[in-house]
């Protein structure tokens, strides 16, 4: 079963995660931001082998570990081409917090669609999912796929895209609040209930309770 850990500390308790193939201990990370500290001391405590460095997008808090975390791990910077300009701007948009913040190293790849990026016997399936930002993407992971074999749920990344009980902000830059609910309407649902959905803030739900239940997202 995919290995999923979580961290998050103040001030923005941004979620950052690591994703494990449980049996190559090949991972993923996703969204290093000030919590990256931690992130890397659980790699390093269970002797993981990380192969990707997975942005959702680019605001500040899911950016401000970058540049550690690629220091240390020495792997690709995956981000959507729609968030270069939010990426770029790391640092001023740290100050207007009054935080000081390590400018990231420059990104190694963009998603493209249909991309499939690899780490033991999963993959992770970027999907554009703009309306918070624009570059932002939900990041599928589920086992790599076989003909013939029963279709697994798949865990779902979603950034500040979706929250339980909630969605994402859209009066920042590059945010619009009728392209959010239309992406999760159509990218996000389209998963199916069972889908397990793990935002960038605030606790893990599914599809489906937030279908029915999410205040923001009732007809």
């Amino acid at each position: 079963m995919l290995l999923i850990e979580t961290r998050a500390v103040a001030p923005f308790w941004k979620n950052g995660f690591v994703v494990t193939c449980e049996r190559t201990r090949e991972a993923v990370l996703i969204d290093p931001g000030d919590e990256v500290s931690d992130l890397l001391r659980y790699i390093g405590d269970q002797a993981l082998s990380v192969r990707h460095i997975l942005l959702t997008h680019a605001h500040v808090d899911h950016v401000t570990g970058v540049a550690a975390a690629r220091r240390a791990l020495d792997v690709a910077v995956y981000l959507h081409r729609d968030d270069q300009f939010l990426y770029e701007r790391a640092v001023t948009q740290g100050a207007v917090f009054g935080l000081r913040v390590e400018a990231p190293p420059p990104v190694d790849e963009y998603y493209v669609p249909g991309q499939i990026i690899a780490f033991g016997e999963y993959e992770a399936r970027p999907h554009h999912t703009p309306g918070h930002s624009p570059g932002g993407v939900c990041l599928q992971i589920g086992r790599k796929r076989q003909a013939g074999a029963p279709q697994e749920v798949d865990d779902l990344f979603v950034g500040d895209t979706l929250f339980a009980g909630s969605i994402g902000r859209t009066d920042l830059p590059g945010g619009d609040y009728a392209t959010l609910v239309a992406t999760i309407r159509s990218v996000l649902f389209a998963f199916g209930d069972a889908a397990r959905v793990h935002p960038g803030h605030g606790p893990s739900t599914t599809i489906g309770h937030e279908r029915l239940t999410n205040p923001f997202l009732q007809d």
